[in-house]
């Protein structure tokens, strides 16, 4: 299935198809339009993250939380987590906001000002969110390892 959002994507427009891949539509490619693109011209794809739509920001969700609902996969304590913690990085930088959420923006803002395209951006943050992902289920006790907890 085709999934569309907004080009120059950064946080949770590479967070979101993260969480797609991972968990809703394995095979979902992606398009990247312009930003002043009207959503309810799209007829070819699931538009996300873009002003007015479904799977947008809503009630002082994310997206990415929008997400999470829409498919009931907010009732995973771990990706419930790395919900706030993108929330978080998604917001303006002069609000206070937890370390977790600093750093994510500091990173995911660092490969937009790479200048790379939407697609490769996405092909290299994705091993970025699988180690959030598996940070987060050790923090919630989603995830059991002999490794050292440092």
């Amino acid at each position: 299935m085709k999934w569309v959002t907004r080009e120059h994507a950064n946080v949770e427009r590479v967070a979101c198809p993260w969480l797609i891949l991972k968990f809703i539509d394995p095979e979902a490619t992606f398009e990247f339009v312009p930003n002043d693109t009207n959503p309810a011209l799209i007829t070819d794809g699931t538009p996300f993250d873009m002003k007015g739509v479904e799977l947008g920001h809503h009630y002082g969700r994310c997206s990415f939380e929008s997400i999470l609902i829409k498919y009931t996969l907010n009732e995973n304590p771990a990706l419930a987590m790395m919900g706030s913690i993108i929330h978080g990085a998604d917001i303006p930088i002069d609000i206070d906001i937890t370390p977790e959420s600093a750093g994510l923006r500091a990173i995911a803002f660092g490969f937009y000002y790479l200048g790379i395209s939407d697609h490769e951006k996405i092909k290299l943050q994705l091993p970025m969110y699988d180690a959030l992902y598996a940070w987060c289920e050790r923090k919630t006790g989603e995830r059991k390892s002999s490794k050292s907890s440092t």
